[in-house]
């Protein structure tokens, strides 16, 4: 027999095409002879939400389950084994009274039950998983003829401190003198920078605390609003990876079956590298004074591409949209936005540029756009916001008093918005949102305005990321991108003359601060301690705590770090301003 770790990549409740999934796997012969592992909660998708609580998804999921019990029995099965993730309901007067995440069982034993269920459930960063489930309390070892296994369901893997249980003790404990083929773990793991490579080292260390026996980990591939799924399901032995899926794509991996290791010795008590704690990892580089955000290398940004490519044509895919629309200013934000969407179109899409300018846009910023969508062979149309400003400040200026500053530099970016969601309605295309995280932390981007967009694909990319990836992108792909974008100021150009620098510290000094603030780490004090201006860290501070209602406001946020603003972060708008 071998072991099929089946990578699969599907939308959330679409029941339908999971059981054709299966279908078409059994009818390939796929199951034949094998050990077949599904992702967790496969058989619904993830993240659910408030979607499971709902009538029509416990039928629908019900009904699915009924159809592959026959499906199962429809035939003889021998030597053939799948082990599915999923959802388990008790129902008490058509209200589900407990739900759990469980592993079920096809064999010619078993058809559709329940073998193991999740214990560790995580409430932290974008996990809401106590609030729907009810945990298990129980290791066990799955049995298939000869052979033996130990279950884990993600997070299971994860011990930290603050759970009761830990399930990779307990496992050890019921295992232990007695032999194990490996260990199976059933993730829905969401993607960050880094996160593979600690799947990866948590699974040896996992492999090493059982005497070498092999580990099996099975991780779905998607993209479910703005969290990634990246795959890359492998099966290692004590540091050893031995076979490996691909990451952002839907893949199987076939692994042999090795023989059964006797589990001994005693368990070392070990706190995981991800879980809980990760929330509080600073990226900062600490060798300079004052720190710098950590340098990404090549390989991070190639893979920020990769996950960045996967999320907006899945978002695009799962809601039926075709066609992309930016708004382009000259900056090297709007620049990098639609350089990405043009590198990841697919013959049956579109993508559309719009240039806005206004009395105060120099010239530099328009040849910059002509020459970008030259470079990327897009349509770039050019709509003056020139007379509509004129016309709204006239008018407004009747009934009030003259519209000046930061309400005159607002009407713009609203004038804007309103023309691009114009140019949306009309054609039936998306507007991609460029906006970036040191403005989305400060505070710097419109409401209506700039911060419109159905997807945000910078939001958790800093402001000095997005130049590096901008460089990435044009040593890759011969200087798509215009140099003069990356080489002049920022600047929002929305009064004469006006850069970033008037009002913001320098962006690596802006970047440093917020990565020290937004992972919880520092507070003021500590921030002036690692040698920030005490000014500069007052007035990012001020400006971060009062934006807060801008963010609630804000679209999804592509999450590729540890901590992102959006659904991961929830501080509330209305509290007391922090002491200074």
């Amino acid at each position: 027999m071998q072991i099929n770790l089946h990578q699969t990549h599907h939308t959330i409740a679409d029941f339908s095409e999971i059981f054709s999934y299966l279908e078409q796997q059994d009818n390939d012969g796929v199951f034949s002879n094998s050990i077949n592992l599904f992702p967790e909660l496969f058989l619904c998708g993830y993240p659910l939400q408030d979607l499971l609580l709902t009538r029509e998804f416990i039928v629908n999921y019900c009904d699915l389950l009924d159809k592959i019990k026959l499906w199962w029995s429809s035939k003889p099965r021998s030597n053939s084994v799948l082990l599915l993730g999923g959802l388990s309901y008790e129902i008490r007067e058509e209200i589900p009274y407990a739900i759990q995440n469980v592993v079920y069982e096809l064999s010619e034993n078993e058809n559709l039950k329940e073998i193991y269920t999740k214990c560790l459930l995580p409430s932290y960063d974008i996990f809401d998983e106590a609030k729907y489930f009810t945990p298990g309390n129980k290791a066990i070892v799955w049995k298939y003829q000869d052979l033996k296994f130990g279950i884990l369901i993600c997070e299971d893997m994860w011990f930290s401190p603050h759970y009761k249980i830990d399930p990779v003790k307990e496992l050890f404990e019921v295992s232990k003198d007695q032999k194990l083929n490996g260990i199976f773990n059933f993730s829905a793991s969401p993607f960050y920078l880094g996160k593979e490579k600690s799947r990866i080292n948590r699974a040896s260390q996992i492999s090493q605390q059982f005497s070498n026996c092999p580990f099996y980990y099975v991780n779905r591939v998607g993209s479910e609003d703005e969290i990634i799924f990246d795959g890359g399901s492998f099966h290692c032995n004590h540091e050893k990876v031995l076979s490996k899926a691909l990451s952002f794509k839907e893949d199987m991996v076939t692994c042999t079956i090795s023989e059964a290791k006797e589990i001994n010795g005693n368990y070392l008590e070990d706190v995981a590298a991800h879980s809980f704690e990760t929330l509080f990892r600073t990226q900062l580089d600490y060798t300079l004074e004052p720190p710098q955000l950590k340098k990404l290398e090549d390989s991070d940004y190639e893979c920020i591409l990769h996950a960045l490519n996967l999320s907006i044509m899945d978002y695009a895919d799962k809601i039926g949209a075709k066609k992309f629309l930016v708004a382009l200013s000259g900056g090297i934000d709007s620049a990098l936005v639609l350089t990405l969407i043009k590198l990841f179109l697919r013959d049956d899409q579109e993508v559309e540029a719009v240039y806005m300018p206004s009395q105060y846009s120099k010239g530099l910023s328009y040849d910059i756009c002509k020459e970008l969508c030259d470079n990327l062979e897009v349509k770039l149309t050019t709509q003056s916001i020139k007379f509509l400003h004129s016309a709204i400040r006239n008018s407004f200026s009747e009934n009030f008093v003259e519209l000046s500053g930061l309400a005159d530099e607002n009407i713009q970016s609203r004038i804007r918005g309103s023309l691009i969601y114009a140019r949306s309605n009309q054609n039936g295309s998306i507007v991609i949102n460029t906006s970036n995280k040191s403005e989305l932390a400060v505070g710097y981007s419109t409401l209506y305005g700039d911060s419109v967009g159905a997807i945000s694909p910078l939001g958790d990319l800093y402001k000095s990321e997005v130049f590096e990836l901008s460089k990435y992108i044009n040593k890759k792909f011969e200087n798509l991108i215009p140099q003069e974008v990356i080489s002049r100021p920022p600047s929002a150009e929305l009064k004469e003359n006006q850069e970033d620098s008037q009002s913001l510290p320098a962006y690596e000094i802006l970047d440093a601060i917020l990565e020290g603030y937004l992972s919880y780490k520092y507070d003021a004090q500590g921030l002036i301690k690692l040698g920030f201006l005490e000014n500069d860290v007052n007035k990012v501070l001020k400006l971060n705590n009062f934006s807060e209602y801008k963010r609630k406001q804000f679209c999804p946020i592509v999450k590729l770090k540890a901590k992102s603003f959006g659904f991961g972060r929830r501080i509330p708008i209305t509290k007391k301003a922090p002491r200074r």
